[in-house]
């Protein structure tokens, strides 16, 4: 079973910079509960914040409650780790899962602030009532359970710059790079790929967020695809199972690809997974949607929050391909159609649900990122995927060959603008912070036949034979079947007798990292998790080099 949809996906945390300590105080200070902050980065209008809880109490800590006051001007606009409230400028913070601190042990939350005027420090800092330095708290040793706010009943608020009065998060390590694999649905056939395999191949570990494609969007709604078996009814017996515990009939039994997930993120509790809807084939759909927004909005609400699996999923993703442009089909809902879904999605779903989407790469001038409002849409979107690969590939059949995902222009590149750095300056002169913006990595190559030429630029006479689609195919066949040869626009590429392939290697994809991290971005993500070896080498590649 196949499905078309090579061009996919970029969290509301702010612009991963370095850290620049605004207020310390040393854990190994007087005896006691405290809570330092540490400012991170400015953009001029927010910044990026984390309050550090520590414990040398001489005993357990079973709860905290951190509260501060923000100056005139500034408000929180996402927290993650903790649950809070806002009275006027008065911020409570409380523990989530966070709460059990041992002797000498500490956590931390961390949260964005928007702001207008001068940045000014948040002020009368209380822990459990008490002075935030060492000592002034009041550890509870009784056990208790934090209470977490539900998100049934999402904020009415459509700018995520004035937050609801009370809201939960629980992103995986704010602070640290966003590295994020697709899981394609389908995979569990031809490919047989299974949600066991992220883990026997030690990706899970590795991983911060999962996106499952594809739900479909039809009649401007969400909806689950044509195969409902693969998405939750598909029987797994022990040893296909993800823990080694076999399904069971009973009726109204969770079973398929999201009781597989559920089981991983029990496994690997920091690990997110969002429901991507869209894709090069379904993307027909979302022209409709932006018609009525809050329909469509509410329509993904009641599917993703369906009591079956509400506990799998932590966000949605927006595989629009393409808004106000063409891909599959041509969409003409206009250049504000993507900003006025993102914003009823964030309405509907509030700010402690992820809400994200994948787009173009396209920054030739009046490509598709010139016709549609990006850059206000970014104010509702915790991050956006951005498609930098499939730049070039043998739907031109003659050629010239090329790196599908080249990270700069070079010379001879055969489109101005289709280039990974292009489009990643695009999106921040857009305004779009760099923290919301993640690269796009493809786990595959793309590939000519009837080349002659070993380095890019030569001719072709087609595509290049692939296991599942001409001119393309997995990482995990090319390495050994085509070795690269060469580099050229920090991606590698191969001649293999007559065939041309252009594909990321761990060394290109640690070169790409590294620019990733010199750019101030959010982390990077992948299509698809199928591609890799069976021991994860790209992923651990991403994951080392986002370190």
């Amino acid at each position: 079973m196949s499905r078309k949809r090579w061009h996919l996906i970029g969290l509301f945390t702010a612009v991963a910079a370095l850290a620049v300590g605004l207020v310390t105080v040393p854990a190994n200070a007087a005896g006691g509960v405290g809570a330092s902050l540490t400012k991170g980065s400015d953009w001029g209008s927010g910044w990026e914040g984390k309050y550090t809880i520590t414990n040398n109490s001489g005993s357990s800590l079973a709860t905290w409650t951190v509260e501060f006051d923000l100056a005139a001007g500034h408000s929180i606009a996402s927290l993650w780790d903790g649950s809070y409230t806002v009275s006027g400028q008065h911020v409570t913070v409380k523990n989530t899962w966070n709460g059990n601190l041992s002797n000498g042990g500490s956590t931390s939350f961390g949260f964005n602030v928007k702001y207008s005027g001068a940045y000014s420090a948040p002020a009368n800092c209380k822990i459990n009532g008490g002075s935030c330095d060492p000592g002034g708290g009041t550890p509870t040793t009784t056990p208790t359970t934090p209470t977490t706010p539900t998100t049934s009943n999402p904020p009415t608020s459509t700018s995520t710059s004035n937050p609801p009065t009370t809201t939960t998060t629980s992103n995986p390590n704010p602070g640290a790079k966003k590295n994020l694999g697709y899981f394609v649905q389908w995979g569990v056939y031809g490919r047989n790929y299974h949600v066991k395999n992220i883990h026997t191949s030690g990706s899970a570990a590795k991983l911060t967020h999962i996106n499952y494609a594809f739900g479909n969007v039809t009649n401007g709604s969400c909806t689950a695809n044509d195969d409902t078996y693969a998405d939750y009814d598909k029987f797994y017996d022990a040893g296909s199972s993800v823990d080694g515990v076999a399904d069971t009939w009973d009726a109204g039994a969770l079973r398929g690809n999201f009781n597989q997930l559920r089981k991983l993120k029990k496994m690997y509790p920091g690990l997110k997974v969002l429901w991507s809807f869209g894709g090069w084939t379904w993307s027909g759909g979302f022209g409709q949607a932006a018609k009525n927004p809050a329909a469509f909005a509410d329509s993904c609400y009641k599917l993703i929050k369906d009591p079956r699996w509400a506990d799998v999923f932590d966000g949605i993703d927006i595989d629009w391909e393409y808004p106000n442009a063409c891909g599959l089909s041509c969409d003409t809902s206009g250049p504000a159609a993507i900003k006025n879904v993102a914003q009823a999605l964030r309405t509907k779903f509030g700010s402690s649900f992820l809400v994200t989407a994948a787009i173009t790469a396209d920054a030739s001038s009046g490509g598709k990122l010139d016709v549609a409002d990006y850059g206000p849409a970014s104010a509702y979107f915790d991050w956006y995927n951005v498609m930098t690969y499939d730049f070039f590939g043998a739907w031109a059949a003659q050629g010239p060959t090329a790196p599908h995902s080249p990270l700069t222009a070079y010379p001879g590149i055969p489109q101005q603008g289709f280039n990974s750095d292009e489009a990643i300056q695009k999106l921040k002169a857009k305004g779009v912070p760099a923290s919301k913006l993640l690269l796009g990595i493809g786990f595959y190559g793309r590939g000519w036949t009837g080349v002659t030429q070993d380095a890019p630029g030569g001719t072709a006479t087609g595509a290049a034979p692939g296991t599942y689609e001409a001119g393309i195919e997995d990482y995990k066949i090319l390495k050994n079947s085509c070795p690269s040869t060469g580099t050229i626009a920090g991606t590698a590429y191969a001649k293999c007798g007559n065939n041309w392939w252009s594909y990321d290697t761990p060394a290109t994809i640690n070169g790409k990292m590294g620019w990733t991290k010199n750019q101030g971005l959010g982390g990077a993500f992948f299509w698809e998790l199928s591609g890799d070896t069976s021991n994860g080498e790209l992923v651990t590649a991403m994951r080392n080099g986002l370190n």
